[in-house]
């Protein structure tokens, strides 16, 4: 007998932490774990569904079950319906939060379903393997039992109003498989839900780490959460569960020795708990392999001194930090149910960025209730101006049996009827706002996210008072070029937005619109600087092979790059005559000023960032037989 667990998964960086966990939990547990077979089969939506299928097919599954999800449940229900007309004798189920809900409406949609794993699976889906390895065994692919019809017995012993007489026999069937749902005659019959697993006793299910190489793993310490965010389908799980700590620091040595890329920690608030919190940090701190990062998402306002001081003390690298805000809207923030104390988020996240040793990444959401386009321009502003690593601007995404969800008609929520469900406008924003603010999306990943652009974009903070109209000015400039339907280089990107600066400058309200008393002097102050800075970010990531049209020869400094480049392309040497800020200046104050003498910034691409991946910069001067000739 062979049950095929299958994930389809966003990316192949990612893996699908579920259907390892159910594996190792089912291996162990199981009573028919010696004669059934449990498979893994991953893929990823850039797979053709031609591709997953033919793959699903070769494995030959007796049973074939998916784990479901916004981002791939349009492949799922494609994939069920083509294999199901291939081997209709063999029984389907899914499980996960896309299908978790609505379960009714699912199973009479898809009669090529067997049944639904309703919430969490470890022990439902060991059930599962013991109902066919033990009372469906003998029939398999091909054999003379029809997997997929219910067996006698469940329909003898259907608990409660199903059951008019329940009988003592050998097997008691499908029906005593908890936290399931499934079609009988026609009519959606639900067994009893499954009681909730002590985290501790799930088995670590990373026993083979060569299979993760180059992809992220994900680890879970704990599950449910302690807040109840309306948005947010873990609000629905209220029991909060920790795995023995002990536990944890063995599974994460496990990775430690091998030294993983990246563990991601998928603790909707890893830092509920205080002793849990630091326990782990202090742990992961002391047994640093100077190779492995470690990611968590927190709740900032939450975070102690004493956890402050230890994250600040870790090798720069080791950890990284994911914080919620979604909005700053006094309004929204109650309306959502959500628990942020923002003035002492906004001071952790300052004390974080001061220690320089934690990469960190903050999350806003447009859509929400009483968010309108100006409020959200605000909320925007306000975290835009913390010069986070990275700011996520996400869109609402209305998840089934959120509470969102079930009070989307009173919010005026409407929503895409496919996943991932995303917001199409409320009774705050239009549609057209929506979709004024993907373009400022668009443009914050592109300039900002990318860490293409720092420098520059630090300039331009300086120069426009507003970070979100800048974005949503430079937004329209791609829909007006016909930039949007384009693919552009890093390079072709640099020129767009000179061209974009340019006729921004020439405007004549382009001075009362900035908040830098250099915007009066308009294009002859800035373009020069900004032509600069855009060299300066092109080498500040990478030996760039093309430069610039702007950009000057490299021929007119070549005794300085003789001098100090002694290590072929692993370093470069550009002139200037503007000192740009470093990374310590955030926010500067104020533009750089022209010198009169060429500076020369040495480019040192074997020191790198560990948060940013930019190349190590120092200022150099000439070689002393030089002199100032230039």
């Amino acid at each position: 007998m062979k049950i095929l667990l299958t994930a389809i998964n966003a990316k192949y960086i990612h893996s699908n932490l579920a259907v390892y966990s159910l594996r190792a939990y089912a291996k162990k547990y199981a009573a028919c774990r010696e004669s059934c077979e449990i498979g893994l089969a991953e893929y990823t939506i850039n797979h053709s569904i031609s591709y997953i299928l033919e793959g699903i097919y070769k494995e030959k599954p007796d049973v074939l079950c998916f784990s479901c999800y916004i981002w791939n449940m349009s492949y799922v229900e494609e994939l069920i319906e083509e294999f199901h007309k291939l081997r209709p004798e063999v029984p389907i189920w899914v499980g996960g939060p896309e299908v978790s809900y609505e379960v009714e409406a699912f199973l009479h949609t898809h009669p090529g379903v067997t049944g639904v794993m309703i919430g969490e699976g470890e022990k439902t889906f060991c059930q599962l393997c013991d109902y066919y390895g033990k009372y469906v065994s003998g029939g398999g692919a091909g054999g003379d039992i029809q997997c997929r019809r219910l067996c006698d017995d469940d329909r003898r012993h259907l608990p409660g109003k199903w059951s008019t007489a329940p009988e003592e026999t050998e097997s008691a069937g499908l029906a005593q498989v908890a936290g399931i749902a499934f079609l009988l005659d026609g009519q959606v019959k639900y067994t009893a839900v499954q009681e909730l697993l002590d985290m501790s006793s799930i088995p670590f299910c990373y026993d083979k780490i060569e299979d993760f190489k180059n992809r992220i793993i994900y680890y879970e310490s704990s599950r449910g959460c302690p807040f109840s965010c309306s948005y947010c389908l873990s609000s629905v799980d209220k029991k909060l569960r920790f795995r023995n700590t002990a536990l944890v620091k063995q599974e994460l040595q496990f990775f430690l020795d091998r030294e993983a890329a990246q563990v991601k920690f998928v603790d909707r608030t890893f830092n509920c708990s205080h002793e849990h919190a630091i326990e782990i940090w202090r742990y992961i701190k002391e047994h640093d392999n100077g190779v492995t990062n470690f990611h968590f998402e927190i709740s900032a306002d939450l975070l102690t001194k004493e956890e402050l001081d230890l994250i600040g003390s870790m090798r720069p690298g080791l950890i990284q930090l994911e914080i919620g805000v979604q909005s700053t809207n006094e309004a929204t923030i109650t309306e959502i149910h959500r628990t942020m104390r923002l003035e002492r988020l906004k001071e952790v996240v300052r004390e974080v960025q001061s220690r320089g040793n934690i990469h960190e990444h903050l999350d806003l959401i447009a859509g929400l209730p009483y968010e309108d386009y100006d409020t959200f321009a605000n909320s925007f502003d306000e975290i835009y101006a913390l010069k986070p690593n990275q700011l996520q601007l996400g869109f609402l995404k209305v998840l089934k049996g959120s509470y969102m969800y079930e009070h989307a008609a009173e919010y005026g929520i409407c929503y895409r009827s496919r996943p991932p469900y995303e917001v199409l406008k409320t009774n705050w924003l239009g549609f057209d706002e929506v979709l004024r603010i993907k373009q400022v999306e668009e443009m914050l990943e592109v300039y900002y996210n990318s860490g293409q652009f720092e420098v520059t974009m630090k300039l331009l903070d300086v120069l426009f008072s507003s970070a979100f109209a800048m974005f949503q000015q430079l937004g329209e400039f791609y829909e007006r070029k016909g930039y949007f339907a384009m693919s552009h280089s890093r390079l072709r990107r640099s020129e767009i937005l000179l061209e974009f600066m340019e006729e921004a400058a020439e405007r004549e309200d382009f001075a009362e619109n900035c908040r830098s008393m250099e915007a009066e002097q308009g294009a002859e102050t800035i373009l020069p600087m900004l032509r600069e800075s855009l060299i300066f970010d092109l080498y500040y990531r990478e030996n760039c092979k093309s430069r610039p049209v702007w950009a000057p020869e490299v021929s007119a400094w070549k005794t300085v790059t003789k001098a100090y480049c002694r290590n072929g392309k692993q370093s470069h040497v550009e002139r200037f005559f503007y000192r740009f800020p470093g990374k310590e200046e955030r926010t500067p104050k104020k533009l750089p000023k022209r010198e009169k003498e060429p500076l020369y910034a040495l480019f040192d691409y074997t020191d790198r960032d560990p948060l940013d991946y930019q190349a190590g910069v120092r200022w150099v001067p000439l070689p002393e037989k030089e002199g100032k000739t230039e």
